[in-house]
């Protein structure tokens, strides 16, 4: 079984896909994968801009499937 390509799904995405992309690679649901981001955002730091930048860098999903997520 090979690992997931990391990158933003069209399916089962709710702003940009980045968290559902993160949490299909690493094998976690997308919103725990969100909960965390959201949590994290109450500490200083540059999450939102990261956020933003894996929005930009990341390569959205070509595959027909989205993996089961979004369903």
């Amino acid at each position: 079984m090979s690992t997931p390509v990391l990158s933003r799904p069209a399916r089962g995405k709710l702003i940009a896909g980045v968290c559902a992309g993160l949490g299909r690679r690493f094998g976690v649901s997308a919103n725990v994968v969100r909960l965390l981001f959201v949590l994290s955002c109450l500490l200083p730091g540059p999450q939102f801009i990261v956020y933003v930048v894996l929005w930009i860098v990341l390569p959205k999903d070509t595959g027909g499937s989205a993996g089961g997520y979004g369903r």
